[in-house]
């Protein structure tokens, strides 16, 4: 299993995927005006279940106690809730079979629109389920949100008794279909439909349908213009019985029932007679024709397309080995779902048997249909069909091929040890200038949203994964349960225990000013517009103000897309240019953080007419933030050009001349200052300090105005410390305490308190004003 991880990590999918091409924290998120959050007053959260409602434009929540009715154009702004707690004697009933006071509350589990006006909610009611209508009248009636007592039922058999427990739900032509443990202590998994009038579900204790199951997805999918053909299809993971081993082995599966089965009239009464299943494979080939298997299924998503009939089926999925945890998205086809319930049955005489292909012959009609016209229209209902058909699908539930996953390998990777865990998935389609293209947005454990593109090579038949956008939506680190996309106002809602953020898909300007920057960003929402990186409109709906356009998603080839535009003198950036002491055998920094954290940076030495590359070693190290000399030289002085190469494109940040005062002559001249006359060898004060290169968010070293004269006290080490700082009143503040006299320090001590009025604290040079303080840069 080692050498299989080892492997893993060596895989096609590249290393740039690690690293986001931009990083954004939640304060950064708010201060760009990018995410909202809705807290509830503070209170933990633990949402159960959304539910995306946008003819009202209102998202639900269903949560502890509280179904929340929140504003689809700003969560934290309009919202409405019901309280809907459990009662004094159910929560002491449920503290008298032994359950903890906080699994007895009222858990919403389940949240369906169950008309145009109503919705379907069910709690767990403090282990004894209920559910009940919510009004919410009609489209423009937003203002309506209560809760319809006289509509209060049984929640068993619709809704799980432990807020623990997985559940999956979807509500068509009234009927509610769901895959839950319909008993108190979840020995019974079952997957049951619900309407007014029956009460169907697959076969009590039979392990062949269900065994051990974990329920994570499920949807209506059409097969084609006959409604009375439509299947109900579930996503989840049970334990299979392995024949070589007699290993519980976990599989995933998808299941597969019809919309209009009633069951039969002799047998299998109020149970379903079309119940089908088959495992959905996500792996890798690794050596020696082994492969990894990611066989639990963390989260679902079903991606629809215009006709309903083809979704693309995104499955996220972990591994169950107790070597490493890695996880994968694997997508697929309908067409190859299908393919697998219409080939052959799966048959073994005994569980320690393997599975083979079933070869007699299949009564008719084929065992799993449904009774349609474009079956042949024979049997108007499942009632009618023959005994042997009915026993025949009781005993091989299972089809014997698996449903493979698109190119027949997963589209995203992660098997980095000690990585955050992936929870959640949500996919948009979006349609880029040179193809369509799929945009994951995936949950992690710790608040962060992934916002990931995968591209597949067919020359090379590999895929590649870019990361795009890594935002962490909550500021406390929290999984995330929740994660709904809305295509038609580009927003994501995010729910965990901490809140619900509200998150836009997209922020074209993020990537930069130029078209370079625009094009290597590769986000399908993004194109250099001529003037800006902006929303990109395919042709057609493009405004006509800005037609120009560049794009290149696949490749990101800047060099071709950007390099002919003609731009002004005035209008090109130029480098930035900074000026940098060090002190010989000191340490020294020089800063250069490229905007893409998928840059490669480049370090070039401009000396006596010559250019050459810088590499590190033991004494110049290259960091994430800048070039570090652990002991610079006086040969070290020169410039030094900053630059990132991606995608073939080099583009120059910045030039760093750097001067390096030679050890002794400082040493000399701190000895002459300490034998000056204290207040008359002092610095002016306060410290005159000339611009500030570059902007004030960015650390930068900074230069005095004036060179200091022979009776000035010398500030070449301290002067070192101020690296990195950005403010020039705090440099200020910072050289008054240290250099100024007691009698000079009393004069312009009012310029430095606080806001409030109070002093700050003593430093170091305020105890000590007529000391030099020894070098103490942090490298």
């Amino acid at each position: 299993m080692m050498l299989l991880y080892l492997f893993l990590l060596g895989t096609a999918h590249t290393a740039q995927s690690i690293y986001p091409r931009i990083r954004l924290s939640h304060k950064e998120l708010l201060q760009l005006n990018r995410t909202w959050v809705f807290q509830a007053h503070g209170a933990s959260l633990q949402p159960q279940t959304m539910l995306l409602d946008e003819g009202h434009e209102r998202i639900y929540v269903g949560a502890k106690n509280t179904l929340f009715s929140l504003s689809l154009d700003q969560v934290n702004t309009h919202h409405r809730e019901i309280q809907w707690a459990s009662t004094e004697p159910q929560i002491e009933e449920c503290l008298m079979k032994g359950r903890e006071k906080s699994e007895c509350a009222n858990y919403i589990k389940v949240l369906q629109q169950y008309n145009q006006t109503h919705l379907l909610v069910c709690g767990t009611g403090a282990f004894n389920p209920v559910c009940v209508l919510v009004r919410v009248g009609h489209t423009g009636q937003d203002k309506l949100f209560s809760l319809e007592k006289d509509s209060i039922m049984s929640g068993r058999g619709r809704c799980p008794y432990d807020p623990n427990s997985p559940s999956t739900s979807t509500l068509s032509r009234g009927e509610l279909y769901i895959g839950l443990y319909t008993d108190y202590w979840e020995n019974d998994g079952a997957f049951c439909r619900l309407n007014n009038q029956t009460y169907t579900r697959t076969e009590r204790d039979d392990r062949q349908q269900l065994n051990e199951p974990k329920f994570v997805g499920s949807a209506v999918i059409p097969d084609n213009e006959d409604r009375d053909d439509d299947k109900v299809y579930f996503f989840f993971t049970e334990r299979e019985m392995e024949a070589e081993g007699g290993n519980k082995a976990v599989y995933t599966r998808v299941g597969r029932v019809c919309a209009n089965d009633k069951g039969g009239q002799r047998m299998l009464v109020n149970r379903w007679s079309s119940f089908l299943k088959t495992r959905l494979i996500c792996s890798v080939a690794g050596p020696n024709g082994i492969d990894t298997h990611f066989d639990e299924l963390e989260d679902v998503f079903v991606l629809k397309n215009k006709d309903g009939k083809n979704p693309e089926i995104f499955g996220l999925f972990s591994t169950t080995s107790a070597v490493f945890k890695g996880f994968a998205v694997c997508v697929y086809h309908m067409d190859e779902i299908r393919a697998a319930f219409n080939g052959p049955f799966a048959y073994r005489e005994r569980p320690a048997h393997h599975w083979t292909p079933y070869e007699d012959r299949v009564p008719y009609p084929r065992p799993g249909s449904c009774a349609s016209k474009v079956n042949g229209g024979g049997f108007s209902s499942s009632k009618e069909f023959p005994d042997e058909v009915l026993r025949f699908v009781r005993s091989h539930p299972v089809m014997y091929r698996p449903v493979l996953p698109q190119h027949r390998r997963p589209v995203l990777l992660q098997t980095e040890q000690g990585r955050r865990k992936l929870t959640q998935i949500a996919v948009d389609r979006v349609q880029a200038q040179d193809g369509h293209y799929h945009v994951l947005y995936i949950g992690t454990d710790d608040s962060v949203v992934l916002k990931v593109i995968t591209i597949y090579n067919k020359d090379t038949d590999s895929m590649e994964e870019v990361l795009l956008e890594e935002l962490q939506v909550f500021k406390v680190p929290a999984p995330i349960r929740e994660i709904i996309i809305s295509p038609k106002r580009q927003q994501l809602y995010v729910g965990s225990e901490v809140g619900v953020a509200q998150v836009r898909l997209h922020q074209c300007d993020l990537y930069g000013s130029e078209c370079a920057d625009c094009c290597l960003a590769r986000d399908p929402y993004c194109a250099w517009d001529g003037l800006t990186c902006s929303r990109y409109y395919p042709a057609g709906v493009y405004p006509k103000s800005r037609r120009f356009r560049r794009q290149d998603v696949r490749h990101g080839n800047a060099v071709q897309l950007c390099n002919g535009l003609q731009i002004d003198d005035e209008q090109r950036p130029r480098s930035e240019e900074r000026l940098v002491y060090g002190v010989e055998s000191n340490s020294t920094l020089l800063e250069c953080v490229p905007r893409s954290l998928q840059a490669k940076v480049l370090w070039f030495l401009q000396k006596d007419g010559n250019k050459h590359e810088v590499r590190g070693d033991e004494r110049v190290i290259m960091t994430s933030h800048g070039l570090l000399f652990l002991r610079v030289r006086s040969s070290d002085a020169g410039v030094y050009v900053c630059q990132t190469a991606e995608h073939g494109f080099v583009h120059t940040l910045l030039r760093i001349s750097l001067h390096v005062l030679r050890g002794e002559r400082v040493e000399s001249a701190i000895n002459r200052a300490n034998d000056g006359d204290g207040e008359k060898a002092a610095a002016p004060c306060p410290f005159s300090l000339g611009p500030l290169p570059g902007p004030s968010s960015s650390p930068r070293a900074l230069v005095p105005s004036s060179v200091p004269g022979p009776h000035s006290r010398l500030w070449y080490k301290e002067f070192l410390q101020l690296i990195g700082y950005g403010d020039a009143q705090r440099v200020e503040e910072y050289c008054e305490r240290v250099w100024c006299s007691d009698k000079k320090r009393k004069k312009s001590k009012r310029k430095y308190t606080s806001p409030g009025g109070e002093k700050r604290g003593k430093g170091r040079g305020e105890e000590n004003s007529h000391r030099v303080p020894r070098q103490t840069l942090d490298a």
